[in-house]
């Protein structure tokens, strides 16, 4: 799992009642917020009852979990993590398939942790061409400054979407016409699968890969021919390698 007190950068996390209510005042989007187990009082129930409805997760934590993550010692029981940039909404994605003219090509992220990962996949992602990057809201990375930092730019370009539940909107994406490919070393080759047309590519989890969940809702099961010693990928570079297959195809069908 993600060491939530190493993987971002600090400049992502706002301590203390009064700092995060007024963060939460301004409109920043609170990715995760932090409480301190025992604790409830009317300002932690005022806060609460303003994050009621939206994506953030909160999560109750022992106050040594805080004292590792402070970077100030004052967090008062509470810290939240911000969004380094805003997320956008998946009528986002279909609006710039529709711009280029192109039918949609997404990243579908299935729990990636690493910061780095998700970064590199959104930069990838841009540089062949997807519309979008969907994310999972639960044991994921979030859009902080580390992301933007390994994204070298994509991320200003690239819709992100984060959404509760991959497989549900999996199932809302086929209603709209997307074929799924789930990468997976027991897969079918990428070379023999049919990856044209309005397409989701689904990048796993960096230790055990697509959940059981997800992946059966995918209509293609796809490997990367491995010749090496060691049978498997980084994330991203697997997602780079499967998404310029994609590209290949695409350009080979238009010619």
């Amino acid at each position: 799992m993600i060491d939530e007190t190493k993987a971002d950068n600090m400049s992502d996390l706002i301590e203390g009642r009064n700092a995060v209510q007024e963060a939460i005042r301004s409109g920043k989007t609170i990715d995760k917020l932090f409480i301190q187990e025992g604790i409830q009082d009317n300002t932690v129930a005022s806060i609460l009852s303003r994050l009621k409805g939206t994506d953030t997760l909160i999560t109750r934590v022992r106050k040594q979990k805080l004292d590792q993550m402070s970077e100030t010692g004052k967090h008062q029981g509470i810290i939240a993590r911000c969004a380094s940039y805003k997320y956008s909404d998946i009528e986002d994605i279909f609006a710039l398939a529709e711009k280029k003219g192109e039918a949609p090509f997404i990243f579908i992220l299935d729990e990636i942790e690493d910061p780095h990962n998700l970064g590199a996949i959104i930069r990838t992602a841009n540089l062949s061409g997807a519309h979008g990057v969907i994310i999972s809201k639960h044991r994921a990375a979030g859009l902080t400054s580390v992301v933007a930092k390994a994204s070298a730019g994509a991320i200003n370009y690239t819709p992100v979407v984060k959404v509760t539940n991959i497989s549900k909107t999996i199932d809302e994406l086929k209603d709209r016409g997307l074929w799924f490919a789930c990468a997976d070393m027991k897969g079918e080759t990428m070379y023999k699968a049919n990856l044209t047309g309005p397409i989701g590519l689904v990048i796993g989890n960096e230790g055990h890969g697509v959940s059981r969940l997800v992946k059966e809702k995918c209509d293609y099961v796809v490997s990367i021919p491995m010749k090496g010693d060691i049978d498997s990928l980084n994330a991203s570079v697997a997602a780079g390698v499967l998404a310029y297959e994609i590209v290949r195809q695409r350009l080979e069908k238009e010619s």
